[in-house]
């Protein structure tokens, strides 16, 4: 990726309303959203023009405002003219783009009840999210020492900015380490999911991804799960132990960021990425290609 800081780029964000050069977008150092996590994000990919499954991720951003008590002030129609117009006028073609909504600095508490909720999206070009020679060889990740949070404990159903903390915390722990990224376990010491991408384990052929119940149901795990059963494989959404990591031949992770990524480690166990893994791949590629550019695989 590109290593320029974030604040100090050229082009334009959308922001309340309206395309505002990109350095004239400010946010108050007493927004909550600062203090207090009030925010809620979407990730999207820009694939030859067009946003991969837009309306799902706008869909979904507004579902994780709802549980956050938080009401955008635009349509789900709104925002998705609002995320195409915003590519076109940064001119983006292949790339990411990150719709962001927010309590406003009225007032500072916990609650921030009846503060104004903004919305601004940007993006940019967004190359792999991983090294690619190290991608097609499959990742090492090392298992985390945090942990999932129990869904009783906040709204595991949504990308509200406070549950990244410990995604932020073990990345960083696993990149320091040697590592790409880093497994994650739930609060029942069940496997849950990397720091920002689901997982899948394969053993004799067929698929096993852990239920999402205390973590983020992906639209790339969605999208490749409809994938393999296409292809014929089966997919098992089950409780993983640890103690079966052994057992798996395969593994690899989805996420708009990761698309679909092999792994060849996780802590002590070994995988070799195969042919289930790189059908999936391939077909997630073909898949994410604007109408009429590609054929999208195992129809």
């Amino acid at each position: 990726m590109a290593t320029q800081p974030f604040d100090q780029r050229d082009g334009f964000i959308w922001y309340d309303g309206e395309l505002v050069e990109w350095s004239e977008v400010k946010l108050h150092v007493l927004s909550p959203a600062l203090h207090y996590a009030s925010a809620v994000f979407e990730g999207e990919r820009v694939y030859g023009g067009s946003i991969f499954k837009l309306n799902e991720h706008t869909k979904r951003l507004f579902h994780s405002a709802d549980r956050l008590d938080m009401e955008i002030p635009y349509s789900v129609e709104d925002v998705d003219r609002a995320c195409e117009e915003t590519i076109a006028a940064n001119n983006i073609v292949d790339g990411y783009v990150r719709p962001i909504a927010w309590r406003g600095a009225e007032m500072m508490c916990v609650s921030a009840e009846g503060t104004s909720i903004h919305l601004a999206i940007a993006t940019w070009e967004w190359p792999s999210y991983f090294d690619p020679a190290q991608r097609l060889k499959g990742i090492r990740l090392n298992i985390s020492r945090w942990r999932r949070p129990d869904p009783a404990s906040s709204p595991c159903d949504t990308k509200a900015a406070g549950l990244y903390v410990s995604c932020t915390l073990s990345k960083q722990e696993a990149v320091r380490a040697g590592y790409a990224d880093s497994l994650v376990f739930d609060y029942r010491g069940q496997v849950a999911e990397a720091t920002g991408a689901n997982i899948f384990l394969i053993r004799d052929g067929v698929i096993h991804t852990p239920t999402p119940d205390c973590f983020l149901d992906g639209i790339t795990r969605r999208t490749v799960i409809d994938l393999a059963r296409a292809r014929g494989y089966e997919v098992v959404e089950r409780a993983i132990m640890p103690d079966e990591l052994d057992d798996f031949t395969e593994c690899f992770l989805t996420g708009t960021a990761v698309e679909v990524t092999p792994v060849s480690e996780i802590g002590p166990h070994r995988y070799t990425p195969g042919e289930i893994t790189e059908n999936l791949m391939d077909d997630y590629s073909a898949a994410v290609q604007p109408k009429g550019s590609a054929t999208v695989a195992a129809e």
